[in-house]
């Protein structure tokens, strides 16, 4: 058994409650390589903001559960490199689809666990969820849940239509299964093809395709039944067009790649939203990075040559997101 408190990292448990009641969003950025690790400390560290380092199944499956444990430990202590003396870091695992996923990264010093039950008819959902609340509550790991189906694909998550949360449900679902957060849906969707061009509308100056708006009246019924406690919106990259723009423009094939107006995302972190899932951006900035370096340098071979500038741009991005998005810069504890 590995305590994440012996590795420096928190739960998320006292930031929620604190970002709630702030009106900001803690993000919540995905990663599978030390360059993005790199990446997401560097930019919490300069931002003064606690920030969530997510494990999808995919990411395990490619780098291995105890290589990303201890890239998580390392962020840590290279955070107070950097000069933050009390990092904020959680090691989060992103959809976990069973117990037996959650208990194996309880056990192996993740913070926090995500287990999602959201494809499971509503009463085998609470009974899943609760049997990981109870192992996890053992340890004072935070426990997410879903209520409510996403559309589109990412790793290893796929829906063909989203079904979104139903709020005469959630008293029900939390009371019950007494989970710490709750992943609910209102229009966002996994990947970086959001919506199909017959969901959108075209702007008739730019003659780019506006995604169809969220569905604010399901969050704010859901925040009268549910005053106070964490929500979560999964799939919310906002799939930067410059981002798109350049991987096309240097080789790449990404045509209607559309996600979340950060309009939206801004609202959204003002309310009891208060963890936002941020992981196909990352993705466009690191692949733009590294198309415009070998475009720009066809004689590069080096790793480092190439990993560097998308690291940085990643960075860039991180940065973006949790000063001009979430509002989370400065919300360190002192």
């Amino acid at each position: 058994m590995v305590n994440y408190k012996d590795l420096g990292l928190v739960n998320t448990r006292a930031m929620f409650a604190k970002a709630v009641a702030g009106g900001y969003a803690i993000p919540a950025f995905n990663f599978n390589t030390m360059e993005q690790m790199q990446a997401i400390v560097q930019a919490a560290v300069e931002t003064k903001s606690p920030v969530i380092m997510q494990v999808s199944k995919g990411a395990r499956a490619y780098a291995n559960g105890t290589i990303l444990r201890n890239l998580a430990k390392g962020a840590v202590e290279y955070a107070k490199e950097l000069g933050c003396e009390k990092p904020e870091i959680v090691l989060h695992l992103d959809h976990g689809d069973t117990f037996e996923i959650c208990n194996e990264c309880i056990d192996n010093g993740f913070s926090s666990v995500m287990i999602d039950g959201s494809h499971l008819p509503f009463e085998e959902n609470i009974a899943l969820t609760k049997k990981v609340v109870d192992y996890a509550h053992q340890f004072d790991v935070t426990v997410e849940a879903e209520l409510g189906v996403l559309a589109g694909v990412e790793d290893e998550v796929s829906a063909a239509e989203s079904h979104y949360t139903q709020p005469s449900e959630v008293i029900e679902f939390a009371t019950r299964t007494g989970c710490d957060s709750l992943a609910i849906s209102i229009g966002t969707s996994h990947g970086a093809y959001k919506f199909t061009p017959k969901q959108c509308t075209v702007d008739p100056q730019t003659g780019k395709l506006v995604p169809p708006p969220l569905a604010f009246n399901i969050l704010h019924e859901i925040e009268k039944k549910l005053p106070g406690f964490p929500i979560v919106l999964h799939g919310s990259s906002s799939v930067p067009q410059d981002e798109v723009d350049t991987i096309n423009k240097y080789g790449g094939n990404l045509p209607n790649a559309i996600g979340i107006p950060e309009e939206q995302l801004r609202e959204a972190a003002k309310s009891a939203v208060c963890k936002i899932n941020i992981d196909s951006d990352s993705r466009l900035a690191m692949t733009a990075a590294i198309r415009k370096h070998f475009a720009e340098h066809p004689d590069h071979f080096d790793p480092r040559q190439y990993l560097k500038p998308a690291r940085e741009n990643m960075k860039k991005m991180y940065i973006h997101k949790i000063v001009n998005v979430l509002g989370s810069n400065g919300k360190l504890a002192e």
